[in-house]
């Protein structure tokens, strides 16, 4: 039996850009990705504590150091600049596997969107 774990969250990071024409996406600090253990293209989840929207799209690769977290395309529509979001993948693996798996998980500043 194989299930579906938590591998990488970024908690509580700024939206600080919104691009309804871009082709799709959400664009991330690569210092952000490496700290999370996210690689481009990886499907990911997005959860916006500010108005309770979920929704997944993938990984593109931001200017490091840059802090910027660009929701791209129609996701683009359900966020705000300012927002609050987490970011999150998963990974299926065995369920023995699993019992031991401890995640990534990174806690930026929300002010700046970089690591303490």
């Amino acid at each position: 039996m194989t299930i579906e774990v938590l591998k990488s969250k970024i908690h509580r990071v700024t939206v600080t850009e919104a691009n309804l024409n871009y082709i799709g996406s959400i664009t991330v600090d690569e210092d952000l990705m490496d700290a999370a253990n996210l690689i481009e293209y990886e499907k990911v989840a997005v959860l916006n504590n500010n108005n309770g929207e979920r929704f997944e799209t993938y990984v593109i690769r931001g200017k490091r150091g840059s802090g910027v977290i660009c929701l791209n395309g129609a996701a683009a529509r359900k966020v705000q600049p300012g927002d609050i979001v987490l970011i999150v993948s998963y990974a299926r693996m065995d369920f023995e596997e699993a019992k031991n798996f401890k995640p990534t998980v990174i806690f930026p500043d929300t002010e700046t969107n970089k690591l303490s």
